[in-house]
């Protein structure tokens, strides 16, 4: 394969033209040239890429993104010309079948290790193109993030450092589903991604014939194959994204797991930000976080890269392997936490102590003692409870959302004392419902003495899958069953005269879209038989829901 490429490369003159679409509307790029090339992949198949080069000859070292996304806002133009002025290369790569890229769309299939790799076939272009020195480097986040895990899977020979925001591993897990809860009108916008819109209605169809997490949906499943990576990676994640996940897990499988240019070479960042966004702000939603809380993205990855692919001795390799900010209240001198910790590894040392639902809604780290206790509600699909929202609303009130009526809410009493939660939070549910299958969400505020209740981390979980993603496994109506999940990651100081609160529902649209809870195969059209179910959360001797809580002394 590797013969196959370089005399693609040696062809690039006739099979790299610029493209003859639109031009570009004008836009000062210094002194930056921008070229839109369509680069081949080894089957024929030409991907869309805008590069920008540097003034003079070179060669260069490159950096590259790819997504599905439009590449060609004045904002990209703008930032990869940046980078072009300190001495890159840089390009942004739509993937296969999207935007001006040819081929089929297939979403992130195309960038794995099978048969097509285009990620390692950009890779391996622009490293033996005549104005580049060979050293090439990746950046991106989200769309951009999940590519570089597939691309470090495949191992191409001149990739040399990667730079990651808000990344993600398994599409099963962490994209096309949440807990085993499809998105089916969210994947349909992806039409408008699609060079063909039909290509995303038949990728679609595919998913659904994959209901359980099996071979299909390990061939995109990056977290199989950490021991294939092997490179350095510097990764941020953020606290008020669901992502967070992806961005921890790579951090740990490489640091730990990965090859010998991989294991100890790692670094990560999270910070109390919402999903994407360059460079990372203290102002997040409805929150106003310190200053400290800004990260200079685009600055710190040029460092990155000037280190590993120019050999710069700027140090940044020498930084601590974990940065982490402790959250805390926003708006209260003298309040702890709002500070940067550092760490070798994560998770850092906490105990895991249970906050108790009780009757009445309360939350407890003591255990109910009532032999028969139980909270309940409707969960109709046709009208669901609401969460106006696209992304995930994190830093913001949450009491719209759960005074709704088919909504419950467990609080503790105003702490005494501040208390610290530092990791990954759980839920283990011991639940009941009168239909074969439904959704449980679990949410997590920090309720400051004026009653806002700001929205920390929240996840869903379809029941059917409570025995694991390999397997639906419906309900009997009316029996109870233990539903045990990870709600996220976070670090956070609850501050004295706060209230810690867990929220309960299992409907929340369109954030969440609701299933019809026949326990029938999951379809992209919603059916036309949904029923409406009361669920029931159990808090008893026996049955004792709770959260599972990260605490740092």
């Amino acid at each position: 394969m590797k013969t196959s490429l370089l005399s693609l490369a040696l062809a690039s003159s006739a099979l790299t033209s610029l493209a003859a679409d639109t031009p570009l509307p004008k836009l000062d790029l210094g002194g930056v040239r921008e070229e839109h090339i369509m680069i081949p992949m080894r089957d024929g198949t030409r991907l869309s890429a805008y590069v920008y080069f540097p003034p003079g000859q070179g060669p260069w070292p490159v950096v590259f993104e790819q997504r599905y996304a439009v590449i060609t806002g004045a904002g990209s133009r703008k930032e990869l010309s940046a980078m072009a002025s300190r001495g890159y290369v840089a390009a942004r790569v739509n993937f296969r079948g999207s935007q001006l890229s040819e081929g089929v769309w297939r979403g992130y299939r195309a960038l794995a290790w099978g048969e097509l790799r285009d990620g390692y076939d950009l890779c391996e272009w622009f490293a033996t193109q005549p104005w580049s020195n060979g050293k090439v480097g990746t950046f991106g986040g989200s769309q951009g993030g999940f590519a570089q895990n597939f691309l470090a899977v495949t191992r191409p020979p001149h990739l040399v450092c990667q730079y990651m925001t808000d990344t993600g591993l398994s599409l099963y897990h962490e994209g096309y589903r949440l807990g085993g809860a499809t998105k089916p009108e969210r994947f349909k916008k992806m039409d408008a991604v699609a060079r063909d819109p039909a290509d995303n209605r038949a990728l679609m169809a595919e998913w659904f014939r994959h209901p359980t997490y099996d071979d299909y949906w390990r061939d995109e499943d990056c977290s199989l194959h950490f021991d294939r990576m092997n490179v350095p990676c510097f990764t941020i994640g953020s606290w008020y994204d669901f992502m967070s996940q992806g961005s921890i897990q790579s951090f740990i499988g490489r640091q730990h797991r990965g090859g010998p240019d991989s294991r100890g070479k790692q670094q990560l960042v999270i910070g109390p930000w919402l999903h994407g966004g360059l460079p990372k702000s203290n102002k997040i939603a409805e929150m106003v976080y310190p200053e400290n809380a800004q990260f200079d993205t685009p600055s710190h990855m040029l460092r990155w890269f000037d280190h590993h692919l120019k050999g710069v001795n700027n140090g940044v390799e020498q930084e601590p392997p974990v940065r982490y900010y402790v959250m805390g209240a926003v708006g209260e001198p003298g309040a702890p936490g709002n500070v940067w910790r550092t760490a070798k590894d994560w998770p850092v040392p906490a105990q895991d102590i249970g906050y108790y639902f009780h009757e009445g809604g309360k939350l407890d780290t003591a255990k109910p003692a009532k032999n028969v206790s139980a909270t309940s509600y409707a969960s109709d699909p046709r009208q669901p409870m609401e969460i106006p929202f696209t992304a995930f609303p994190g830093a913001r009130d949450a009491r719209k959302f759960e005074e709704q009526k088919e909504v419950r809410t467990f609080t503790t009493a105003p702490l005494a004392a501040p208390v610290e939660w530092t990791g990954k939070v759980r839920a283990e549910l011991y639940v009941a419902s009168t239909a074969k299958d439904t959704d449980f969400i679990v949410r997590v505020t920090d309720v400051y003495p004026d009653g806002r209740s700001i929205l920390i981390v929240d996840y869903v979980r379809r029941v059917r899958y409570r025995e694991g993603f390999e397997k639906e496994v419906l309900m009997q109506p009316g029996k109870i069953y233990r539903v045990a999940f990870d709600v996220g990651s976070f670090s956070q100081i609850f501050n004295a005269g706060h209230r810690i609160r867990v929220t309960v529902a299992s409907t929340g649209a369109p954030f969440y879209e609701p299933q019809p809870q026949t326990g029938e195969p999951l379809t992209i059209e919603f059916p036309t038989n949904a029923v409406t179910a009361t669920n029931t959360v159990f808090h008893q001797r026996s049955h004792a829901s709770r959260v599972i809580a990260p605490v740092v002394k």
